[in-house]
């Protein structure tokens, strides 16, 4: 998930767009669907949330649901095996626009011979590389199914948003000065509201939250005990 994470900062650093995370006057018009902050919980334990159901559905799934000009790509930090994944630059959820980044679920080993068969590589911002699928590759990535669900909102988002959205989060962790993470292990998601910059949903399967806490946890303690 690193690689993945490195990704989405790198992606949201290059946002900033000062405008109100609202929605339409629910008086006049039909409630919007598919709200960010519509996750419904399913029978086998997942969720629902865009339309999407992270650990079932596909990328082809999310392609008929947002349109097919998601950038696909293999994007690889130094040191790490990397994460596939695909962005859309942007998306409309029920009446909320932002830009989507799915990760898809793949192995290691996958990835290894996605990189053999790979098309060409850049670098992204310092040693990160987006390298491009070969064609076979590229084909097939459509029926894999979606690991973690990425969202960043064009609109802003304050703290009392996000308690009268989303509700009160099981557990907060402030990660920095100007970041803290609202938890909500039972919907699957981590939303880190950035005090200067973009702030980022994160999904995934809730038996999968682990994905999503414990890297928050892990730099909290190398930053209590002065570990690298």
């Amino acid at each position: 998930m690193k690689g993945f994470a490195l990704f989405i900062t790198i992606v949201v650093t290059l946002l900033a767009l000062p405008l109100l995370f609202v929605t339409k006057d629910q008086s006049v018009a039909p409630p919007a669907e598919g709200l960010p902050w519509q996750i419904e919980n399913l029978p086998d334990g997942r969720t629902r949330v865009f339309g999407l159901v992270p650990g079932r559905s596909t990328l082809d799934e999310a392609r008929n649901h947002y349109g097919q000009g998601a950038q696909v790509a293999l994007i690889i930090a130094p040191g790490e095996s990397g994460s596939v994944e695909a962005y859309f630059d942007t998306i409309t959820a029920g009446s909320v626009t932002g830009k989507m980044i799915l990760t898809m679920t793949t192995t290691e080993i996958q990835r290894e011979q996605m990189l053999k068969r790979a098309r060409k590589a850049e670098h992204m911002e310092g040693t990160t590389r987006k390298v491009a699928l070969g064609d076979e590759d590229a084909a097939l990535i459509g029926g894999v199914a979606i690991a973690a669900i990425a969202f960043i909102p064009s609109a802003q988002i304050d703290e009392q948003i996000i308690l009268q959205r989303f509700g009160m989060p099981t557990e907060r962790i402030r990660s920095s000065e100007h970041t803290e993470h609202f938890l909500y292990p039972a919907k699957g998601l981590d939303l880190r509201l950035d005090a200067k910059g973009k702030e980022l949903l994160q999904y995934v399967a809730p038996q999968e939250f682990a994905r999503l806490r414990d890297p928050l946890q892990q730099a909290i303690t190398a930053k209590t005990t002065g570990q690298p």
